[in-house]
């Protein structure tokens, strides 16, 4: 695995998640920047506070992403990135692959399910 590409990946990742929480209107902290015009349509107290429930559950899920995305990349700077936190034997390229913020090898992962 090409720790420069998986670094570029992770950085991309990362500009990507920032733009969709400032689009669902919250700042890289999860916190909602209160600049989301949710139009008139929301004249009803019931229909605002339920789409505002769906933004916050997805501001939480972007967080919870970003900091993953973030933690890799000090891995990266640190060097450690790709290296199972539980064995430390490398993590299999596929799964770094399909999943780059994996912290765990496929074993490790596995037992913990």
């Amino acid at each position: 695995m090409n720790i420069d590409v998986a670094a570029q990946g992770l950085k991309a990742e990362r500009e990507k998640l920032v733009r969709r929480l400032a689009e669902l209107g919250a700042d890289e902290d999860g916190e909602l920047t209160g600049e989301v015009d949710y139009g008139e349509g929301f004249a009803d107290a019931a229909a605002a506070t339920a789409e505002r429930s769906e933004v916050l559950g997805l501001v939480e899920n972007l967080k919870s992403v970003l900091h993953d995305v973030d933690a890799a990349l000090v891995k990266v700077a640190e060097g450690t990135y790709g290296t199972c936190e539980v064995c430390g034997k490398k993590i299999g390229a596929d799964r770094l692959e399909f999943r780059p913020t994996s912290t765990r090898c496929v074993d490790c992962k596995a037992q913990t399910e």
